[in-house]
């Protein structure tokens, strides 16, 4: 009788443990012409791996963990997209990393929430920001308010986990903010352009310093970067095309870098290992720097547009991904 009482105690006992235990996120994924053999689910915020998943004999990416619920990044060595993970989801991911946003589709639990997330990704990259932020401030904080009722739209037309639209909300209004700061900044930089540019005296990579009088009687495209900036990474490859169609013009692509002086070696690096163009040039001091607080640069990349005499043409220019960049050059140029 004792033992009996004593493997029933101890059944309830493993019983209620397992109910106590939260089941993990199951998640798999089948890629098409992959770009690696490994992907990679990072902290959104900090950009830290959070879990890195190998692929298996059947071609298939497939792994069970914790998480704290939110929203994740999934890395698959080339490009980004964002997810929304919790404890309990099984989540099944099918995409062709040659279309990779369009091709996105998942099933499973969680997949309202993350397919969303996917066809969101390919609505903001057909929405027109050159032409919303070109707008005059009234205009604009018209056109926001529209965006914003048509996003918060979206998210409670659809069988969403209430507390991702929670999530999704709190983000999209942090994005509209940034966005509007960011107008702002337009609008006081173009209050400078057609005056005489500010000047810098900085490191060459290739050796010595480099002044902006050096590129007296040439147009000068100056890009604002840091090693450590996606976005200003992301434009790169636009920019080596960008040079390279205008090479033997009157023209000088620049780029100055502002990270930190911890980071000296880290940008020499960059440079070579990423086979740079144009005129590299080290900032003396980062943010602090006199040319870049005279242009009030808060945020990067930044790029600017300085004629042959000096003046700006435009203090806050178009990037090398904007097709607008090129109008304007050829309209210069030729």
């Amino acid at each position: 009788m004792r033992k009996q009482f004593v493997i029933a105690v101890f059944a309830l006992f493993v019983v209620s443990a397992n109910a106590q235990k939260k089941p993990n996120l199951s998640f798999q994924a089948e890629i098409a012409n992959r770009n690696g053999d490994t992907i990679k689910i990072l902290n959104r915020n900090d950009g830290k791996e959070v879990r890195k998943i190998g692929i298996n004999k059947q071609g298939i990416f497939k792994d069970s963990f914790a998480v704290e619920e939110g929203i994740y990044m999934l890395f698959d060595g080339k490009e980004y997209t964002q997810m929304y993970l919790k404890n309990s989801y099984n989540l099944k991911l099918k995409m062709d990393a040659k279309n990779f946003d369009e091709s996105i589709v998942y099933s499973g639990a969680g997949s309202n929430e993350n397919n969303y997330l996917a066809q969101s990704a390919v609505s903001e990259s057909k929405y027109d920001y050159n032409s919303l932020l070109a707008l005059n401030k009234e205009e604009f904080d018209k056109r926001l308010v529209e965006k914003k009722t048509a996003d918060n739209l979206k998210l409670d037309s659809k069988k969403l986990d209430p507390n991702f639209v929670a999530l999704q909300k709190k983000n999209e209004e942090k994005s509209l903010a940034g966005l509007s700061k960011y107008h702002n900044q337009i609008l006081e930089a173009n209050k400078l352009n057609g005056s005489a540019s500010p000047t810098f005296d900085y490191e060459n990579h290739k050796g010595g310093k480099t002044k902006l009088e050096d590129f007296k009687g040439k147009f000068v495209y100056i890009d604002v970067w840091a090693t450590w900036c996606g976005p200003c990474r992301a434009e790169i490859p636009s920019l080596k095309k960008v040079e390279e169609k205008y090479h033997g013009k009157n023209i000088e692509f620049v780029s100055i870098s502002i990270d930190t002086a911890k980071d000296h070696e880290k940008w020499k690096g960059f440079v070579t290992e990423k086979q740079l163009g144009g005129v590299q040039l080290f900032a003396d001091k980062d943010w602090s720097s006199d040319f870049i607080k005279a242009y009030g640069v808060t945020g990067i990349p930044r790029f600017i547009l300085i004629d042959p005499s000096g003046k700006i043409v435009k203090a806050d220019a178009a990037r090398p991904s904007s097709p607008d960049l090129q109008k304007q050059l050829d309209s210069l140029l030729n």
